[in-house]
């Protein structure tokens, strides 16, 4: 009865993971819409970047010191993965991001971005010494092809080499973004961690943009969301609240639970989320292709997450196997009726 709540309490917790994941790409898809919205009035995508991280930096700093309270000591354990963290997982990702938008498309920049996910299983595979499984290869190879098509890549698409590489950075520091996230780490709360990066990754951002390395361009005009015309300030907060706080502590969040191949392949659905919300929010509506697209995207996530969940069953039964064996022996111990001792033989007094 044990074994088979622990079982049940196991596929509660990874459906959680997967939920919480795509709630995660669902908020994250919406940082396209909003910021679009404002460099559409004359933000530099520099700047937006530094006011979304420093806006979600304030905000979850008053609850990141609430959980450090009597535990300071957890940023002194930890003080590298934040940084690294911030440096390569937020601010590094998206500055790369940017620059390759500036030399390419934005559809190839996110593509090259989003072969992450391919990079993990390749690096795991390199790591391990053992090739990845078929479910896994073919699951990779479906979401890419349903980027493509949700993307809808066609027609002249400028290709500039320089922009190739800083696309391939990008997908570089969200490999690494992935691996910092699903490292477990029972010192470091999700909310810690997503805190004190998204903190360095704007003191990074700023100072990248005094530095004069990238232009920091900023408006107050009123911007555009579907028929309606809002301050400036309602976007800004909504690609800091949603597309920021809330999107960046529950990706940590989901990455713990499924681990970073599984979360780096859900974090595709990103892509359509996105197409969504640009549809709902800028009236760009998708057609019947990136729909298809989505299928795929989704189709390729279900084959790796069942290859994983065959991999976890195949490692759990050899030990179940085991430990069976192990409570058989000592059953059959315990069943086996001990012999009675004899009386010590008296010896006679002289």
């Amino acid at each position: 009865m044990s074994a088979t709540k622990t079982k049940a309490d196991a596929k509660g917790f990874l459906a959680s993971g997967v939920g919480i994941a795509l709630f995660s790409s669902a908020v994250f898809g919406t940082s396209g819409s909003f910021a679009k919205s404002m460099l559409e009035t004359g933000w530099s995508p520099g700047a937006a970047v530094a006011v979304r991280l420093t806006g979600a930096a304030l905000i979850l700093a008053i609850p990141g010191v609430v959980v450090l309270r009597g535990r300071w000591h957890q940023l002194k354990d930890n003080w590298l993965t934040i940084l690294l963290f911030g440096l390569i997982g937020v601010a590094g990702c998206q500055l790369f991001y940017f620059n390759a938008v500036a030399r390419l498309s934005v559809g190839v920049a996110l593509l090259l971005e989003y072969l992450a996910p391919v990079m993990i299983v390749l690096w795991l595979w390199i790591a391990s010494r053992r090739r990845p499984r078929a479910l896994t290869a073919a699951g990779a190879l479906l979401s890419l092809g349903g980027l493509v098509l949700v993307l809808d890549l066609t027609g002249a698409v400028k290709v500039d080499f320089i922009g190739v590489l800083w696309g391939m950075a990008a997908a570089v520091c969200l490999v690494i973004y992935f691996f910092i996230t699903a490292k477990e780490n029972d010192t470091l709360p999700p909310l810690v961690l997503a805190s004190g990066g998204l903190l360095v990754g704007a003191l990074v951002m700023w100072l990248v943009g005094a530095l004069g390395l990238i232009p920091m361009t900023f408006s107050t005009a009123d911007t555009s969301l579907g028929p309606w015309t809002i301050p400036w300030w309602v976007s800004a907060a909504g690609l800091v609240i949603l597309a920021t706080v809330l999107a960046y502590v529950s990706g940590i969040m989901a990455a713990r639970s499924l681990g970073s191949k599984v979360a780096s392949f859900v974090s595709l659905t990103e892509v359509l989320f996105a197409v969504i919300w640009a549809w709902l929010l800028l009236g760009e509506l998708p057609g019947p292709i990136q729909l298809v697209g989505g299928l795929l995207i989704v189709g390729g996530v279900v084959l790796v997450r069942v290859d994983e969940l065959r991999g976890d069953r195949r490692v759990a039964r050899p030990e179940a196997e085991a430990e069976a064996a192990a409570a058989r022996v000592l059953d059959h111990a315990n069943d086996v009726e001990p012999v009675p001792s004899r009386p010590a033989a008296k010896v006679p007094r002289d």
